[in-house]
């Protein structure tokens, strides 16, 4: 056992450190999306992967007879609200959708690439820095981790933080624009 403090590694790291293809997939999605390192790429996938075996455990589940299949048919119906919360999947569809799953769709429902599809941030490099630095929130609550995977009920709501001078800034330009 260890120390109950210290948090465990939440992401699984390629099996053969160097893959030239890989490499460089990785090296444009971390370009692409701004990120700070690969790590973040690992943290994505390895969730993508927890989401693809429920998907497949609940499939399979949900073939039994009795009552364990209709257990895992309320669970699939759980599963696929809380993914279609997050805005990964759309509102029509099924556990099949789960398994065609990309990382660039999660990468998507971050809040950094949020923030800079909205127009707060010029790249992604700067969204990272404006959330890191604290002058984004998210329906008035200052959010600092640029992996936050922002709801979709939560996506209208992003703004500057009301104590941040970004805001003020922000607010002339659009009077200005305005008059």
């Amino acid at each position: 056992m260890g120390y109950p403090g210290k948090s465990r590694k939440t992401f699984d790291t390629p099996s053969h450190p160097w893959q030239g293809a890989r490499i460089s997939e990785e090296a444009e999605l971390v370009k692409k999306y701004g990120l700070k390192n690969k790590r973040e790429i690992w943290k994505a996938a390895t969730t993508l992967r927890k989401y693809r075996r429920e998907a497949r455990k609940l499939l399979f589940d949900s073939q039994e007879i009795g009552e364990r299949g209709e257990h895992a048919k309320y669970e699939s119906e759980k599963f696929l609200n809380r993914l279609k919360r997050i805005g990964l999947i759309g509102y029509d569809s099924t556990l099949d959708d789960i398994l065609t799953l990309g990382i660039e769709d999660l990468m998507d429902r971050r809040l950094q690439t949020q923030v800079q599809k909205r127009g707060f941030a010029n790249s992604m490099r700067h969204a990272r820095q404006l959330i890191v630095h604290g002058h984004i929130a998210v329906n008035g609550r200052r959010i600092t981790i640029p992996s936050y995977v922002l709801p979709t009920s939560e996506q209208e709501l992003v703004d500057f933080y009301e104590g941040s001078a970004l805001r003020e800034i922000a607010g002339e330009k659009q009077v200005s624009a305005g008059e």
